[in-house]
């Protein structure tokens, strides 16, 4: 059976794809890190080992595994041999504060944890009777090649089913208790399948830049290694390391958040490098800004893709913005297949035009948050006929083709006076100043208006404006019930490690330090 073939089919693993590609061409290579690089045939091999290890400690199909490490070859093959075994993986953020690390391992029950140098520290609050295996051979566990079985382990075939779980990610944690995503193995073989309309093949070549235990990135890893094509792993994005990777590799597809195409294309020397060989570039998890989009078209090869979903899945908006560049202020329309609607505080639909929270529906949703049904019915919104959907707590309206703009995080949206205010709204305004490289308002308890919005902005070098100067500049624009009450300087908006600016820090930093609007 051809590739094509495979693809036409509801149902496929990605690990039997890389198998088929191992048998294909098995000298291809698949993977590149910064100490090497691997062939199909040895990476399958290596798999096969991961498999065969797993099952012999007795981890049983649709149990999870956790890894909390930076990205390397040996971590990507143990995603792919524990799926192979049907094991689902846990990848865990190395930026969690220990006890909400301790909190997500006991949470998915896995019996070991798979680690490196890099984020030893940060694992101590971990229950000791969890086994520690070190994937670069540190200290702190027993070493991956001794973990392992001989080269000739051959693991017990397993069938999987589509609603086998085969990932748990995690959110931050920063609200609370961390949710785990559960995403099923037919949610994975329909973002492979959509990757095929992307020119992703044998011959992509597919620059990783974003950590292995974020969706933002697994939507870009998977379908490059399913469709038989090589990534090129980083363990820490550089601006400047990433456009040399790019050109000595002839990369053809590049998944980046907004932040890192922004440090991209503010290199002094990006026009001096060959980026030719780009096909598309993809983008999400954050906020995209329309003259961001615009430079990007420009000075980069290559299409641009914006994707705007969740995690938890639901319903998918693609904006090809070299198709559309008059919508590059939208997220693009829903994709094929993709039931995407508004609804209001009520759980109603809103009239066509009307703004409403999206909440969507698709073949590529979560099972669920693991172990805590509550939240998962919390996070569903179901229509009249009891289609299930799933609510993205953003708050948006289509325009008269369909395509859908973002106003805000529905928890983000400021009432002052009694009036709705879009923090993205203001957000534009200011980030049209020539002096402002980033910017992020917040609202802020105001005894006078109920909240109040005040905004937190990074200046670019040699800038001589001043926070006054730029805020009685951005109310002149914005209207009466809109106006900005401060303008706070900093060096760096906090973010996270995919790049999303963490508005919480921003608004526990002010009420901290006793200020007044």
């Amino acid at each position: 059976m051809s590739l094509e073939q495979k693809l036409e089919q509801d149902f496929g693993t990605i690990p039997d794809l890389v198998r088929y590609h191992a048998e294909e061409a098995p000298d291809r290579i698949v993977l590149v890190d910064e100490a090497r690089q691997v062939t199909y045939r040895e990476f399958d091999v290596l798999c096969d080992r991961i498999a065969t290890t797993l099952q012999c400690a007795h981890i049983a199909p649709q149990s999870a595994i956790a890894a909390c490490a930076s990205s390397s070859i040996e971590y990507a093959a143990l995603f792919l041999g524990a799926l192979r075994a049907g094991i689902a993986v846990s990848p865990l953020a190395p930026s969690s504060t220990p006890e909400s690390l301790a909190v997500m391992v006991a949470d998915c029950g896995s019996p070991l944890l798979f680690f490196d140098a890099s984020t030893e520290p940060v694992l101590r609050e971990v229950d000791a009777k969890v086994t520690r295996v070190t994937l670069d051979g540190s200290a702190g566990g027993k070493p991956f090649a001794e973990w392992l079985m001989p080269e000739s382990a051959k693991p017990k075939p397993v069938q999987i089913e589509p609603s086998w779980p085969f990932n748990i990610i995690y959110s931050s944690g920063t609200t609370g208790v961390p949710k785990g995503i559960v995403q099923s193995h037919g949610m994975r073989w329909q973002h492979v399948r959509r990757a095929n309309l992307f020119g992703y093949g044998p011959d992509a070549v597919s620059i990783i830049s974003t950590p292995l235990y974020s969706n933002t990135t697994l939507v870009s890893f998977f379908p490059t290694l399913a469709l038989g094509g090589t990534a090129v792993l980083m363990s820490k994005f550089d601006a400047s390391k990433f456009i040399d990777l790019a050109e000595k590799h002839r990369a053809t597809h590049a998944m980046l958040v907004p932040v890192q195409y922004s440090r991209i294309m503010t290199l002094p020397d990006f026009g001096k490098h060959d980026l030719s060989s780009f096909r598309m570039k993809f983008s999400t998890s954050a906020p995209f800004n329309a003259v961001l989009k615009s430079d990007i078209l420009k000075r980069w090869p290559g299409g641009l893709v914006e994707y705007y979903g969740m995690t938890e899945g639901g319903g998918t908006c693609i904006l090809a913005a070299h198709e559309f560049p008059d919508k590059l202020h939208t997220v693009g329309r829903p994709s094929e297949g993709h039931d995407i609607r508004l609804i209001d505080e009520n759980g109603r639909e809103v009239a066509a035009g009307e703004v409403g929270e999206v909440v969507g529906h698709s073949a590529g949703m979560m099972n669920g948050y693991h172990n805590q049904p509550s939240k998962t019915a919390e996070a569903e919104w179901r229509d009249k006929t009891g289609k299930r959907f799933i609510r993205t707590g953003d708050v948006g309206r289509f325009d008269a083709d369909g395509f859908l703009q973002l106003m805000d995080r529905r928890k983000d949206m400021i009432i002052s006076g009694g009036f709705n205010i879009y923090p993205s709204d203001l957000e534009a305004v200011i980030a049209s100043h020539p002096d402002v490289a980033e910017a992020s308002v917040i609202g802020v308890p105001s005894e006078a208006w109920g909240e109040t919005p005040v905004a937190y902005v990074v200046f670019r070098a040699g800038s001589n404006i001043s926070a006054e100067a730029l805020r009685e500049w951005t109310n002149s624009r914005l209207g009466k019930t809109q106006r900005v009450n401060a303008v706070e300087v900093v060096d760096a908006l906090p973010r996270s490690a995919i790049g999303k600016v963490l508005k919480r820090e921003l608004r526990d930093e002010w009420i901290a330090n006793g200020r007044r609007a």
